[in-house]
């Protein structure tokens, strides 16, 4: 919104013409998403507590541990980051983009869904919350309006394509079915991110990784020269979500100051639920769903852990895992849970340089 009230000046102050590059505003969008979060984080951090006197409810058949460090912690920390990524996109990014509101609108949207989740455990004192299929409905109704909208302003020769990684011009028509596809995107991301949500710091940082990548890959594919020079596949408007990924990276890294352990408050469903949900909307417009399969990969291992061990225990009685998602599993095996972290972001590093790798590798 600012360069649009600012570029104008520029013919007589030089300064302004900054405005007109992604590259800056989306460096300012970094920095005023952590400042927000800094800013804020306190004020936020003091409300939670005040209105959810015991905090977060602890699994009982969770690590023991848990359940003497972790109790009292303060949930839906989620809205500091959802405050944050929109109030620093709205500044920094051109408002008369259709995908930024795209993409707003299933982080917004999937935050409030998880918002209400939170509200429902701690309401209840369960770590149940919301009815899994009430949480998928919703959803798929947040994930219809934002893949209908998107594909209405994107390029005929790609709205309904999947784009394989290390290939340099085959897309594959999706059809019809690729308004389904996108949605199990986004859907699937959103949840993958909750899951992973169990340790203080472990989905964070990871996040704002994949969002780091994202920032780039979308200042790319929305630059005709880039895509050009990369043989990729040119997405006009695609580059202002640059800004917004900056955005997530500001905010991820506002929110870890907070969230580094011992945490002093926890992002919840409206953080995870939102975070994920904006990264598949994000390589939706950019065309690059497989490649978030692959930064986002531990998110998806993650998940897998999670399904393995339901469909083991169901066909044969017996757990694959210690305990499930993956990160209790090594938990239960005795490393400490800064050691699980830490292994665990570095390897959300090397699988995002192997996601950006698939850039130039065609």
């Amino acid at each position: 919104m600012l360069h649009y009230f600012l570029y104008p000046l520029a013919d007589e102050y030089g300064f302004f013409r900054l405005f007109q590059y992604i590259t800056f505003r989306t460096g300012a969008a970094v920095v005023t998403a952590l400042l927000i979060c800094f800013v804020l984080g306190p004020s936020v951090i003091r409300w939670l507590k005040s209105k959810q006197g015991e905090g977060q409810p602890i699994r009982d058949d969770g690590p023991m541990g848990h359940i003497l460090t972790k109790k009292g912690t303060p949930t839906m920390g989620g809205v500091l980051i959802l405050l944050a990524v929109s109030i620093s996109t709205i500044l920094w990014a051109d408002i008369t983009n259709a995908y930024v509101w795209a993409v707003l609108i299933v982080t917004v949207g999937f935050g409030l869904i998880g918002f209400v989740d939170d509200y429902k455990k701690l309401t209840e004192r369960s770590t149940d919350g919301m009815s899994s299929r009430m949480k998928f409905g919703l959803q798929t109704v947040v994930g219809v309006i934002a893949v209908l909208w998107i594909q209405s302003i994107t390029e005929p020769e790609i709205a309904n394509g999947l784009v394989l990684p290390f290939s340099k011009a085959l897309v594959l028509d999706l059809g019809w079915f690729f308004i389904p596809f996108a949605i199990l995107v986004m859907v699937g991301a959103s949840n993958a991110v909750n899951l992973t949500d169990g340790l203080d710091g472990l989905a964070i940082v990871p996040s704002m990784i994949a969002a780091g990548v994202f920032s780039l890959i979308a200042y790319i594919v929305g630059n005709a020269v880039f895509t050009q020079y990369l043989q990729l596949h040119f997405v006009p408007g695609a580059g202002e979500l640059a800004i917004f990924c900056g955005a997530m990276v500001g905010a991820a890294l506002g929110f870890l100051w907070f969230n580094a352990p011992p945490a002093m408050v926890f992002m919840g469903d409206t953080g995870s639920l939102a975070i994920g949900g904006a990264l598949g909307a994000v390589s939706i417009v950019t065309k690059h769903e497989i490649v978030l399969a692959i930064v986002g990969g531990l998110f998806v291992l993650e998940t897998v852990s999670v399904i393995v061990q339901v469909l083991s225990f169901k066909l044969t009685g017996k757990r694959v895992f210690r305990m499930a998602p993956l990160h209790h599993h090594f938990e239960q095996k005795g490393w400490p849970e800064s050691t699980v972290v830490i292994r665990f972001w570095i390897i959300a590093s090397i699988l995002a340089l192997a996601g950006l790798a698939t850039l130039k590798l065609r």
